[in-house]
This record gives C-alpha cells, sequence and structure tokens, in this order.
C-alpha cells in the first residue's frame, strides 16, 4: 500500500477526529496527515467489504479541506451522487460503520438524509447537486440565514442536461453559491502545477478581488482603458484556463488548480468563500489517488469486490454468465448480422455490456455522456432515417428519460429497441438503483412492446425478437446471473403475445414475468399448481390468462416489480374487464423504496423466494403439500 506506511499511526489519528468540528482544531500543517489516514482507513476498509473505492481515493483531499473551511453541517455540502463521497463519511462520524457500506441495515453506498445531518442532499444519480444546491442557496436567502452551499460535481456528470440547467439558473442570479468542478479525467493536466496554484490564490485573494472590483468603477470613467484592461485579463486567464465559459454562465471562476494539494485547497477555499456571487472553482484530481493499483488501472476500482489491499488482487471466483454478458454477445452477433443495428449507452459502455461492441464496431457505437433524454431522442432521429438503434440502459435510469421516451418514439412508433438493464432488485447499490417500476412506467405507455425473460436463452430470443419488431420494444432484465440456461447460437423469433404453460396442476395457477419462474416452479411442485412462463408483460396472453382463471381457484402473479401498477395490475384490469371474478393474489415489491443489501436477502424479505410465494398462497388458500401434479 502506498497511502501510509503506518496503518496503525493512521487509525490512531482518525479515532481523534470523530466530526468535521475536530478536524478543525488541527492545524493545517496537519491536514497531509489526516488525509493519508483516511485514504488508507477507505483501502483497507472497502478491500474487506467491497464497494466503490478509485472515486473517493481522487477527492480525500477535497473532502478534508471543504469540511476543515465550512462549518457543516449548517454550511450545506452537496456531493454528487456518492461514489466520490467515502471519504466524506468517514470524516462525519461514520468511520466505525464504514465496514456495513451497501450491507443490510448499514451505511448507504449513496448520500442518504436519513443516514446523517451532513448528507445535505440525498443523491445516487448524477447530476442532481447544481440545482439542489441553487435551491438550498435560494432558501438561505429568501430566510435571510447566513450559510454557505457548496455543491461538488464530477467532469462526467457536466454531460447532463440537469447539470447545465443548474448552471444557467444560478448563473443568472446573484445568489451566494459555489460549485466545484471535480475534474478527474486529467485532460487539463498540463496546466495544473505551482504556477496556476499560486495564480489561483492571488486571483481568489481579497486584494486582487478588491482591486478588481475597484478597477470596474475608475476604468469605467475611461472606456478604452476598461476595454483594454478587460482584454488583458481575458488573455492572461486565457493562457492558464481551459475556457472562459462558467464566467459567461455567470460564474466568478477560478482554476483549474491541484485538487491533491490539501493546503492549497484550503488557502484557494477560505478566499472564495469570502466572495460573494457565484462562484466555481475548478480542480483536477486523479481517480484511485494514493493507492497504486486504483492509479493505474481506475475503471477496474471505481467499483469493487473485496481484495487484498496490499497487492489490489482479486481472488478469482468462477462466475456464471450474466444477462449483460448474454446482451453482449447478441448485440454483436446482430451487428455482424445486419449493419443498420446501432449501440447507444449513456455513459455505462462497461456496465451495460457494450465494450466488445465498441470496439468491433467503433463507428456504430455511441456513448452519449450522462444524457438519459439526449439518448433516447437520438436514438429516434436514427430509427427515422432507417437505422436500428438498441439503446442499453438500466432500468433506473431510463426513468430519466420518460417524456422522451413517450413523445419521441411510442407516439411516433420509431423503431427502437430498448435492452434494459438492472430491472428488478439489483442489491448493494439500494433504492436510488433498485429497478423496482419499469414495468408499471413501460405497460401503459402504447405501441410499446414489453418482454421479460425466465433465463438466458429467452432473453437472446426476446432481444432477436425485439429488434426484428418493427416497432417501440422492451426487453428488461436483471443484474446478475440468472438460471443457467445456455443459449442457442442460432436465435429464435418469438410470437409476440405468447405465454408458455411449463407445468399443469390443480386449484392454483401462478403466472410469472421474468426471473422469478425458477422459484416459482419449486413452488408449483411443492403445492400442485400450475406454472405460466407469461414472456410478455405487453401484449398480455390474455387466452393463457382465462383459460387458468377457468380452471383454477386462484391465480397468483409474480413479478419483480412493484405491484402497483405491475404486470400483475395488467391480469387483474384485463379479467375485470370479460367480467371473470377468479381470485387473484398479486405478488411483487412492496410499496416502499426498497434499500440495500444482498438481492438474495431482500427478495426474501418481499416475499419473492420459494418460501415466501408458498406461505402466501396457502395464507390465500390452504392447499395439502406435495399434491401429484394433474
Amino acid at each position: 500500500m502506498t497511502a501510509s506506511n503506518d496503518p496503525a499511526k493512521n487509525e490512531s489519528l482518525l479515532t481523534e477526529i470523530n466530526s468535521p468540528a475536530e478536524l478543525r482544531t488541527r492545524e493545517v500543517d496537519e491536514l497531509p496527515d489526516v488525509v493519508a489516514a483516511v485514504r488508507d482507513h477507505l483501502v483497507r476498509t472497502i478491500s474487506r467489504t467491497g464497494g466503490h473505492l478509485a472515486a473517493g481515493l481522487g477527492t480525500v483531499e477535497l473532502a478534508v479541506a471543504l469540511h476543515y473551511v465550512f462549518d457543516t453541517p449548517e454550511d450545506r455540502l452537496v456531493w454528487d451522487v456518492g461514489h466520490q463521497a467515502y471519504p466524506h463519511k468517514i470524516l462525519t462520524g461514520r468511520r466505525d460503520r464504514l465496514h456495513t457500506i451497501r450491507q443490510a441495515n448499514g451505511l448507504s453506498g449513496f448520500l442518504n438524509r436519513q443516514e446523517s445531518e451532513y448528507d445535505a442532499f440525498g443523491a445516487g444519480h448524477s447530476s442532481t447537486s447544481v440545482s439542489a444546491a441553487f435551491g438550498m442557496a435560494s432558501a438561505a436567502k429568501l430566510k435571510n440565514e447566513e450559510r454557505h452551499i457548496v455543491a461538488v460535481i464530477g467532469d462526467g456528470a457536466l454531460t447532463a442536461g440537469e447539470a447545465m440547467e443548474g448552471l444557467y439558473n444560478a448563473g443568472d442570479s446573484d445568489t451566494d453559491l459555489l460549485v466545484i468542478l471535480n475534474d478527474n479525467e486529467m485532460s487539463i493536466s498540463p496546466n495544473v502545477g505551482a504556477l496556476t496554484n499560486y495564480l489561483a490564490r492571488i486571483l481568489s485573494g481579497r486584494t486582487y478581488t478588491t482591486v478588481r472590483s475597484g478597477s470596474k468603477t475608475v476604468l469605467g470613467t475611461v472606456p478604452p482603458v476598461k476595454a483594454l484592461a478587460r482584454r488583458w485579463e481575458e488573455h492572461v486567464k486565457g493562457m492558464v484556463m481551459p475556457s472562459t465559459l462558467f464566467e459567461e454562465l455567470g460564474f466568478y471562476y477560478i482554476g483549474p488548480i491541484d485538487g491533491h494539494n490539501v493546503k492549497s485547497l484550503v488557502t484557494t477555499l477560505r478566499n472564495m468563500k469570502a466572495l460573494r456571487g457565484p462562484r466555481f472553482l475548478h480542480i483536477v484530481t486523479r481517480k484511485g489517488q494514493g493507492y497504486k493499483p486504483a492509479e493505474g488501472d481506475p475503471l477496474s476500482y471505481h467499483g469493487v469486490v473485496p481484495f487484498d489491499a496490499d497487492t489490489g488482487k482479486v481472488e478469482k471466483k468462477a462466475t456464471n454468465r450474466t444477462f449483460t454478458h448474454v446482451f453482449s454477445s447478441w448485440l454483436c452477433d446482430m451487428a455482424a448480422s445486419d449493419n443498420r443495428l446501432i449501440g447507444i449507452t449513456p455513459a455505462m459502455r462497461e456496465g451495460s455490456g457494450l465494450v466488445q461492441f465498441s470496439e468491433q464496431y467503433p463507428d456504430r457505437y455511441f456513448d452519449v455522456g450522462i444524457a438519459e433524454q439526449h439518448a433516447i431522442t437520438f436514438a429516434g432521429g436514427l430509427a427515422c432515417e432507417g437505422l436500428k438503434p438498441v439503446v442499453a440502459i438500466y432500468s433506473s435510469f431510463l426513468q430519466r428519460a420518460y417524456d422522451q421516451l413517450i413523445h419521441d418514439i411510442t407516439i411516433q412508433k420509431l423503431d427502437v429497441t430498448l435492452a434494459i438493464d438492472r430491472a428488478g432488485i439489483v442489491g448493494a447499490d439500494g433504492a436510488t438503483h433498485q429497478g423496482a417500476f419499469d414495468l408499471s412506467y413501460l405497460r401503459c405507455l402504447p405501441n410499446l412492446i414489453v418482454m421479460v425473460p425466465a433465463d438466458e436463452a429467452e432473453c437472446r430470443d426476446m432481444l432477436f425478437t425485439a429488434y426484428l419488431h418493427n416497432g417501440p420494444s422492451a426487453v428488461r432484465y436483471p443484474r446478475g446471473s440468472g438460471p443457467g440456461v445456455i443459449e442457442r447460437e442460432t436465435m429464435k423469433q418469438m410470437t409476440i403475445g405468447t405465454a408458455e404453460i411449463k407445468r399443469h396442476g390443480t386449484r392454483v395457477a401462478l403466472l410469472v414475468f421474468g426471473t422469478l419462474l425458477t422459484p416459482a416452479l419449486v413452488v408449483g411442485e411443492a403445492l400442485g399448481a400450475s406454472v405460466v412462463n407469461m414472456r410478455f408483460v405487453k401484449p398480455l396472453d390474455e387466452g393463457v390468462v382465462l383459460e387458468m382463471a377457468s380452471s383454477h381457484d386462484l391465480l397468483v402473479t409474480v413479478e419483480e416489480n412493484v405491484i402497483a401498477g405491475g404486470a400483475g395490475s395488467a391480469v387483474s384490469e384485463y379479467l375485470h374487464s370479460v367480467g371473470n371474478g377468479v381470485r387473484v393474489l398479486n405478488l411483487g415489491l412492496p410499496d416502499k423504496h426498497v434499500e440495500h443489501g444482498a438481492s438474495n436477502e431482500i427478495l426474501a424479505e418481499c416475499g419473492l423466494d420459494a418460501d415466501g410465494m408458498r406461505r402466501a398462497i396457502e395464507s390465500a388458500v390452504p392447499m395439502p403439500r406435495a399434491v401429484e401434479s394433474a
């Protein structure tokens, strides 16, 4: 490890800093030791538990400096997302619980207002910090409260429209707000060093700002001199700064400066704290800073499983083929046979399985950044011109483009295929990332086909079917591995809207949507029940539903989606419309935001494992055990 040579000394130091108030009692010269201790604790803890690492390693100095300069939690600190905020958690009284992060009843992997008063705004998805912070700053102004508001946003998050909307609005006001850009792409590294750190301190200092403000008055009486001075200032600043974009938006811009020089950060933050109005500080950091393995491969160390902290090595374990792998191989196979296929992702190339496609078909691959709205409408534009776009997107990220899906895709009946990953329970990422709502918000849209595969082979066939369908279609599949059904090399086009009866039984029929078919078959065997793999949420196989309703006492719908408005609701609505009064039991996710934990544990808590399903059925219709199949 390179964060520190003495872990025991690091831990001893951190035991004396249990809050930002205690941090602020230290001398500035002690802060580098605090930084080393926080970084060491972060690496050693996450090496045991797994979690997000590289982004947080890059913000240790920033977190220390912010809590040292600002009076948190009275001053509001708004972190964008939460990957970068693990050091913030360590410094705000949660160090001893960091080992519980992303586990059931443990710390959230993101910012959570219920978890700590220092988490000013909850954040799991990116690009919300500026808007939220501007809202807080406006509230302080309206209430005549003396409070500093700081937003920390990453350069990737600036690719989202919401971030720019927040900047446009905040920059056009006289509200006191400090926005800090954490730029960790190193694209401007030549401009970072002693000279620019010195200039940042000068430009943000009281002497310079007083002269600058005064010159506006004095030189204002001599227009040619004022114009010359302004051009000279812009020329000098332009030599060491990437652009004047943020000043054009209305912000007082300082930077870029070295985000790993904690003393320089403290000086600059103190100077900027004394200023008023919208301010913008640009810092450059490095993902994985201070831990050599993460510095060398920040992508692999973004989200990690447990590893050896001293070597960085991860014990290789055999893993089953995931649904993301299925999508990845299907996309490349489909692209080989149809040059109209275009692959699109909103900044999730690795997570959504587009790495291989991007390498094999770089001209047909588009990473549009953290811009889900743009991704969907961009796909619509491609479809208008006869191409066949496939948008790979997480279920919870698709929520951010709902209007575009309605207005720009389904109304116009455009031929866009949605490959929706992370549907259902995602586990450790928690409430902000659970794909709990997509069946509800998709099935109400006209002109859209919605499919839910039960296994890997069916997922491949459904993607093929969706792609061949001339119109909007969606295939939603969960995170991780399925039951292990090997896909066929040749793809089969399915008949849209057809279910498959997997088991014939009596009294009870389970209508299953998706991968919960595996535990449902166990329940069917135990209770002698019929089991149907419904496969399509929209259009629903009404014939099979009516057949099951006419021959059974109880229909049980099963889905990894909220019950409200989901697939089970579609079954109930249809039966009501035809006047069939068979009893229906809907099993699905509860009417609450499901928190983080292991996926199997969460499903069990929600009654969606085999034992939970069986108990729910037996409570509704008492049945003998081990009834033979009819």
